[in-house]
């Protein structure tokens, strides 16, 4: 028998509750925490999970729960959390970052207070809240909030921090870090503070992590405690020491343009200060260039006179190479179900076929 135990909402549960804990949590949400539980506590030895399908299609990994464990006390000293804490969980337990957030509880022995997740869920929190986890959408309608919500320190992932969060996250009290991480990796392995006085631009890799470039510039994990195996991703990096580095982008997504290699995500990077719309950079097929830079803004289209600004700030901030050759819009992209944009399926609905 499992002789791990789990408090939450300040009361503890066991292997030997469950028909307790699926009664005290009734809701569909809740009942997703019930059935991550029940597989925890079962004899297996694995969880089995699936990847968010973002950066391509979703696939079934299979994760050790001493791997998870692991991942969980790497955090859980990071930030200094043990049985004297509570944390929140705001996100779906049928996603690794959710079940993570369990996992870190029954690790830490910290109570775990679990509400609804929704785009604010710190909307009716009344207590100190030391650790939490969201997504960068939920940060976004969180903002006013959290400015008067007593939240210690918060992860944030499941998608890129932009520069407009960053900026609102100045006038946010609790210490915010924007992950770096994967499925395969039990959650994230390196953390990057974007507000107060640790701000950075640089990824830190947590203890027991070490990492390389592989030819292409990109990164390579070795963690033996979470994976048996190097892992090594598509995000090309610049290193810094020996463990930390800067996200450039990935490489599945370099756009070969009239010979020069453009990475979309950094000239994203510096459309987000006047771009207030969702946006994403990528090419179209050209006779001269081979692959021409164009914008997509989630938007209805643009007045001439709002185009033409638009258009200016582009020319003074970009380089001849990084300015798009033409400009769409498209009323809604489409959306994974951690709300990351399908930037592939996205430009299809723009021209089917």
């Amino acid at each position: 028998m499992n002789l791990e135990t789990i408090r939450l909402n300040g009361k503890l549960y066991g292997s030997d509750s469950l028909s307790e804990l699926k009664h005290d949590l009734p809701a569909a949400w809740q009942q997703e925490i019930s059935a991550f539980l029940e597989n925890w506590f079962d004899d297996s030895d694995v969880i089995i999970t699936r990847t968010s399908g973002s950066t391509g299609r979703p696939k079934e990994i299979r994760l050790t729960k001493e791997a998870m464990r692991n991942s969980a006390r790497m955090t859980n000293a990071f930030f200094g959390l043990d049985n004297t804490k509570t944390a929140l969980l705001c996100m779906p337990a049928s996603y690794i970052a959710g079940k993570m957030m369990l996992v870190r509880a029954m690790v830490g022995g910290y109570n775990l207070l679990a509400v609804e997740p929704k785009a604010n869920p710190f909307e009716k929190i009344n207590i100190t809240i030391d650790f939490t986890a969201i997504t960068p959408y939920q940060l976004s309608h969180s903002v006013e909030t959290l400015k008067h919500t007593s939240v210690g320190k918060i992860i944030v992932g499941g998608g890129h921090v932009n520069t407009q969060l960053e900026t609102v996250a100045a006038e946010i009290p609790a210490l915010m870090y924007e992950t770096y991480g994967m499925t395969e990796t039990a959650s994230h392995i390196a953390l990057r503070c974007f507000n107060g006085s640790e701000k950075s631009d640089y990824f830190t890799v947590l203890d027991g992590v070490s990492i390389r470039q592989d030819k292409r510039g990109c990164l390579v994990i070795s963690a033996s405690h979470l994976t048996t195996s190097e892992l090594i991703s598509n995000d090309i990096v610049e290193l810094h020491g020996v463990n930390r580095f800067k996200w450039l982008g990935r490489a599945d997504s370099i756009i070969n343009s009239g010979g020069v290699k453009i990475f979309p995500e950094l000239v994203e990077k510096k459309l987000e200060q006047f771009i207030k719309k969702r946006f994403f950079i990528t090419s179209l097929p050209d006779e001269n260039l081979e692959n021409k830079l164009v914008l997509l803004i989630e938007s209805e289209a643009f007045t001439l006179r709002q185009e033409l600004a638009l258009n200016s700030q582009m020319k003074k901030l970009l380089s001849k190479y990084e300015n798009p050759k033409q400009l769409f819009y498209l009323s809604s992209f489409v959306y994974s179900d951690s709300s990351k944009i399908l930037r592939k399926e996205t430009l299809e609905k723009l021209f089917p076929g």
